[in-house]
């Protein structure tokens, strides 16, 4: 009997703790359609609102599965190009039917990090919100190396998402901890305004 019920409570036990979720993952239009799937904790509804040279950019909204790590505000900031995600989860069923909310208005913190202007990475960038992290990466864009400087929020720090990162434009992603800690260097072309949006997209879809 103890046997039975053991081989039923592991074939019944996932089925059991699974979580029907709305899922919608934006193609290149931006817009995409809610399907139905099973998710093992959470449901989660993620917007992504990118901002260049002050001016905002068309939000992009998907939803999913989640961990609680990802049901955070996070952002990757690198001066003239930032990006903001906010995540909203939830337990119950299809609960993720409402886009997740606009970001909060964030303050300076004090914390600075190198930022680069096309030029040279000496300029200073005061973090906002909860970006704790100075963020450097180097990347190729066709047959120029770009230098990327600027603030980070922890989640993007994270040894999965910058691997991500890193996987997705070709470059190694560093964080650090520390007012000017990603030390300043030269770059070659300031071409940052193309990366924002692959960006956004591998770290938070």
């Amino acid at each position: 009997m103890h046997l039975l019920t053991l081989i039923l409570g592991v074939v019944l036990l996932p089925k059991a703790y699974s979580l029907k979720c709305y899922e919608c993952i934006p193609g290149a239009s931006g817009t995409c359609t809610d399907t139905i799937k099973e998710c093992p904790s959470q449901c989660a509804a993620t917007r992504v609102t990118g901002y260049k040279g002050g001016s905002k950019l068309p939000v992009i909204n998907s939803k999913g599965c989640a961990v609680a790590e990802e049901c955070v505000e996070a952002s990757i900031n690198f001066g003239i190009d930032k990006t903001v995600v906010t995540s909203k989860c939830c337990t119950s069923e299809l609960c993720n039917a409402q886009p997740a909310p606009e970001p909060t208005k964030s303050n300076p913190n004090g914390k600075k990090c190198f930022t680069c202007d096309g030029q040279s990475c000496t300029a200073t960038l005061n973090c906002d919100g909860n970006e704790d992290y100075c963020i450097s990466t180097k990347v190729n864009i066709g047959n120029d190396k770009v230098t990327l400087k600027g603030c980070a929020s922890k989640l993007v720090c994270s040894n999965t998402v910058s691997a991500q990162i890193s996987g997705a434009i070709g470059g190694q992603v560093s964080c650090c901890q520390g007012n000017f800690c990603n030390s300043a260097s030269s770059t070659s072309a300031g071409l940052l305004l193309l990366l924002t949006p692959l960006v956004s997209l591998v770290v938070f879809s």
